[in-house]
This record gives C-alpha cells, sequence and structure tokens, in this order.
C-alpha cells in the first residue's frame, strides 16, 4: 500500500466538550465513517475504574481496542498519564501491519505527563503520534527531546509523519520542526495555513496538525459537520498522502 488516509483527532478521553455526554460510541461511528487507514489518537483511555463504576455505556476493553475492533487489526497505545484510578496516552490504529513500535516519554513537569507514540509500518514508514504540553517552555522541552529522539532513530530518508495535539497556538514549535526535520505540514501545504480546529464548535486556533517527508500530497481537511463539533473539544483533521 502506497497511499495513506491519515487522520488525527484529541478523543477528550470519549467525552465531550466540559465532559457533558460521554460520546465514545459516537466517536467510534464517525473514525469508521472517514475511512481512514491510519488513525493518531490523544487522550485514549486505558482504564478508568470511577468511569467503569458509573458509566453504562463504557467499553468492556479499553477505548483503543473499542476504536479499533474489525477495522483496524494493528494498533498500538502509549501510556503516559498515570493515576490512582487509571491512565490515559496515545494510540495509532492502523490497517497496515506494524514491524514495531514503542512509546517515548517527553515528560518535562512532574504534573504533566506526556509521550511519543512510535511505530514503524512494513513499508518502512514511521508513524509518531504526540501531544504536547500547554506550557510554552514546557512545549520548547519537549520538542527537542523529540527531536533527538528523531535523530538517534529515524535515518533521515526514511518516510515519516508526525501527527498529533500541539498545543501550539502560537506556532513556535511549529517554525522548530520545520527546520530540523525537513518536514511540512500538509493542510499549510496545500491549503496555505495551519488548520483552525480548537475549540470543536467554533475553531479558532491551529492546535492539531500533520507533518509528513517523503510523500506527495493530495488533500487536507477539517472534518465539519455537527457530529466532529459535539463528540470532542477538538475537530478532527485529515489528510491523502502517497508514499513517494
Amino acid at each position: 500500500m502506497t497511499s495513506y488516509r491519515i487522520l488525527t483527532l484529541n478523543i477528550h478521553k470519549g467525552f465531550s466538550i466540559s465532559n457533558r455526554k460521554f460520546t465514545l460510541d459516537m466517536i467510534r461511528e464517525n473514525l469508521r465513517e472517514s475511512q481512514a487507514n491510519v488513525v493518531f489518537l490523544q487522550e485514549v483511555v486505558g482504564e478508568n475504574l470511577r468511569h467503569r463504576e458509573k458509566i453504562a455505556e463504557w467499553p468492556d476493553s479499553n477505548q483503543m481496542e473499542y476504536l479499533a475492533d474489525s477495522v483496524w487489526d494493528h494498533f498500538a497505545y502509549g501510556k503516559n498519564a498515570i493515576y490512582q484510578h487509571g491512565h490515559h496516552g496515545n494510540a495509532i490504529l492502523s490497517e497496515i501491519p506494524f514491524v514495531e513500535s514503542c512509546n517515548i516519554n517527553i515528560s518535562c513537569l512532574s504534573f504533566s505527563q506526556r509521550g511519543v507514540l512510535h511505530g514503524r509500518t512494513q513499508q518502512g514508514v514511521h508513524l509518531l503520534c504526540v501531544h504536547l504540553g500547554l506550557f510554552e517552555r514546557e512545549r520548547r522541552l519537549q520538542i527537542e527531546r523529540l527531536l533527538d529522539y528523531v535523530d538517534s532513530h529515524i535515518p533521515p530518508q526514511e518516510p515519516l509523519i508526525l501527527a498529533g495535539d500541539f498545543n501550539d497556538w502560537r506556532k513556535t514549535s511549529h517554525s522548530r520542526l520545520l527546520q530540523a526535520l525537513k518536514i511540512r505540514e500538509v493542510h499549510d501545504e496545500v491549503r496555505g495555513g495551519l488548520a483552525k480546529t480548537y475549540p470543536a464548535y467554533f475553531p479558532l486556533l491551529a492546535m492539531d496538525r500533520i507533518y509528513q517527508r517523503g510523500f506527495e500530497v493530495l488533500d487536507s481537511r477539517i472534518l465539519d459537520g455537527k457530529a466532529w463539533r459535539r463528540m470532542s473539544d477538538h475537530r478532527g483533521l485529515m489528510t491523502e498522502l502517497v508514499l513517494a
């Protein structure tokens, strides 16, 4: 397979904005309707004992397996935030088999656990799912840790997709990534600007991104419609890529 249909979404732990409604079923339905063959997810709950007791619709398995079930046969989860009653992190769902996957800790603050989930496909494409911190200095340090990891583990000639929630509304991390990794952001490339994806009901900030190298970008779009405005605090972002 040389065509990659990529979707990234911060699922907000399966809740709508302000945690008013549990929306995991809606998220699963809309992810499937997108026909993405690789999905990058942030704030995916691996376990939450409190929600399991209180929410009737809470899945028997973890959220990653529930979302992937029967559609994406290959998936990986990176546990980042760990608390007494559970944990959450990043996930990648894929129709394309993984050769390997690992989770890299890029946390800089004791109260903000962050990671980069790295998967490599059979075609040698590196998939990096990221969720950066809320503070400017924190993000700068996390970006440097990410760059150090890529420099030491991913050869510069190999294709790469870096996607997720960058929390980078001032675009300082954006410039650093472009320069250091020689990558391009897909929405910026085809639409002339970064996608505004937050908050979901009235997007003003460019938080979610998909970067690539080694691909031709065919399209990029913000996922619209009533469901995409209601099921999380972020909009989804999708792109179509062809391996060069």
